[in-house]
């Protein structure tokens, strides 16, 4: 996620540098043929009236592509609301909340969290590093497919366990099992972001669009002295490719860039928020930002 502070130069234009290197050498190439293509000056107005509607059908993408970032942080926030419920009632429902396997239990959902960040940004998870999970459990995750998943499903199972040996009365189940439930609608909804993309062709007939509009700027733009046609061409292409880049990277929150939901600092949250529900000495640090941005 990017932070409130000063971003590289080198960072921003170097999401457009080929780009911009393209508006340059076709920039130079009419201002040099300017010459040979006077019957092909293109009226000023024309150009202004498709920059306008592609400024119009970049907006919409920009809203479009905020909006599943936003609710990818919105999922997120209902993780963090539901991961402290969970303990929070696993604590308090049960007739022994000191017991080892409420603590299995909460050091799971720890695990969950971080599980499904890595699961979304398709990284490799190493279970049988996790330091959050007991030995035996690590080795039966080591050949599952779908790690939170699986973690949710050894939830369910000692939430049985619990109410088998009579920790937790019917409707206590019940509850805990709902918070349960949500948990795993947030994954799916997270995951149904990440499986679902804009259509290509929208992205690759907008990009089009907005070099038929530079080129024909250019041509509206020869009759200009010197090479100066360049430079304000460049300018005038900078908003256009860097809104174009900005819509690009949100609509996907799960991509690990630094535009991404940060999944790993709000998994560090929940850790902590867990640790001090276990009135637990030894709390971890809040993540640093990376720079500009947090992971």
């Amino acid at each position: 996620m990017i932070l409130e502070r000063k971003i590289p130069i080198g960072y921003i234009l170097g999401k457009i540098k080929i780009d911009l290197l393209v508006v340059v050498v076709f920039s130079t190439a009419t201002s040099l043929l300017s010459s040979y293509l006077q019957d092909l000056n293109i009226p000023v107005t024309i150009g202004a009236f498709l920059g306008t509607a592609i400024a119009l059908i970049l907006s919409f993408k920009l809203s479009q592509s905020y909006d599943r970032w936003w609710e990818a942080r919105k999922i997120w926030g209902a993780i963090v609301n539901d991961s402290r419920t969970f303990v929070l009632q696993l604590k308090h429902f049960s007739k022994n909340p000191e017991s080892a396997l409420i603590s299995r239990m909460a050091y799971r959902q720890m695990s969950w969290c971080y599980a499904l960040g890595a699961n979304l940004r398709g990284l490799k998870i190493n279970t049988e590093e996790d330091p959050f999970l007991e030995e035996l459990e690590r080795q039966l995750l080591k050949d599952r497919i779908h790690i939170p998943l699986a973690l949710l499903d050894n939830h369910s199972a000692d939430l049985n366990t619990l109410h088998r040996e009579d920790q937790l009365n019917d409707f206590q189940q019940v509850q805990i099992d709902s918070t349960l439930l949500r948990l795993c609608a947030s994954m799916g909804k997270a995951e149904r972001i990440k499986n679902t993309s804009f259509p290509k062709t929208y992205r690759l007939t907008l990009h089009l669009f907005i070099y038929i509009f530079l080129v024909m700027l250019s041509f509206s733009l020869t009759e200009l002295t010197g090479f100066i046609e360049i430079p304000l061409l460049v300018f005038i292409s900078v908003p256009f490719f860097l809104l174009e880049k900005i819509a690009l990277n949100i609509q996907d929150p799960f991509e690990n860039r630094p535009t991404d939901t940060a999944m790993t600092s709000i998994a560090r949250t929940i850790e902590r928020n867990i640790r001090e529900l276990l009135k637990e000495e030894d709390i971890p640090e809040p993540l640093k930002p990376e720079k500009f941005y947090m992971q």
